[in-house]
């Protein structure tokens, strides 16, 4: 479990960047943090990796607050990973197999492991086709997929997505979407993205976040019927729940609930 509590972080220039930051993912299995751009998600999510350490409060993991030497991070960026929005920054190697098996071999895993871990990480995110492909000839999808294999293959039980969706396709939404709903069976997730319909779709609990302050938080259905909320954080609802509103239909979780009982109304 993580927690952070009372956490601020100033800038080098004294720029105010996050106020008062208090979060608990044991609320939710996927646990949304949303906010327009600047309003500090990204420094948010480098100072939960110990990227950046906080001018002032603390990130607590498993009831101990992190520490910032070398040897205490390395172990703990074991438990806690990060996927950042583009793959090119995670992605080193000439083909997919050595680039996923790079942190492995990197903490002395043997061969025969290393192997089933990387077949295991390629499995969950569909690339098992992918595994002897150079990455010079993936597309910016199969990219992205390769870059979350590799921080699966460390079995963390904490996994941050940066805008995991940017750049993809519709066909390739759908895929990441199954993606991360299958290993949000077994792992905690914190995701930040500007896509409401992926958001309202995947997460269980939601931090909204504006200028660097949380000025909400809640369940998904009831954080997106926030509307002066979402207003000041200069966010739009979800199609789901604009259609609930205009129409006064019932809210549906998600799209396949809603074709289920269009179906139903029609037969």
């Amino acid at each position: 479990m993580l927690k952070i509590n009372n956490l601020y972080y100033k800038y080098e220039d004294g720029t105010k960047a996050l106020n008062d930051i208090n979060i608990d993912t044991s609320k939710g299995k996927v646990i949304g943090v949303i906010g327009a751009n600047g309003s500090g998600k990204s420094t948010l999510f480098l100072n939960i990796m110990g990227i950046l350490k906080p001018s002032k409060g603390s990130i607590i993991y498993n009831d101990t607050p992190i520490k910032y030497n070398k040897a205490y991070l390395k172990e703990y960026r074991k438990q806690v990973n990060i996927v950042f929005q583009n793959p090119d920054q995670q992605l080193f190697y000439s083909n997919v197999f050595d680039d996923i098996a790079f942190s492995l071999r990197n903490i002395g895993v043997s061969e025969d492991i290393i192997r089933k871990k990387v077949a295991n990480a390629l499995e969950q995110v569909g690339g098992l086709d992918l595994v002897d492909k150079p990455l010079h000839f993936l597309s910016y999808g199969q990219k992205k997929r390769i870059a979350i294999a590799g921080v699966l293959v460390m079995e963390s039980n904490i996994l941050l997505l940066d805008e995991p969706t940017s750049g993809l396709d519709p066909y390739m939404t759908k895929q990441m979407k199954e993606i991360i709903n299958e290993i949000s069976n077994d792992k905690t997730i914190i995701i930040s993205s500007h896509d409401m319909d992926l958001i309202y779709d995947i997460c269980d609990y939601i931090y909204i976040l504006s200028k660097g302050s949380i000025i909400g938080e809640g369940e998904t259905q009831k954080i997106f019927r926030e509307d002066k909320l979402l207003d000041e954080a200069f966010l739009t609802k979800p199609w789901l729940v604009r259609i609930h509103e205009k129409f006064n239909t019932i809210l549906f979780r998600n799209e396949e609930e809603f074709l289920l009982y269009e179906r139903k109304e029609i037969l």
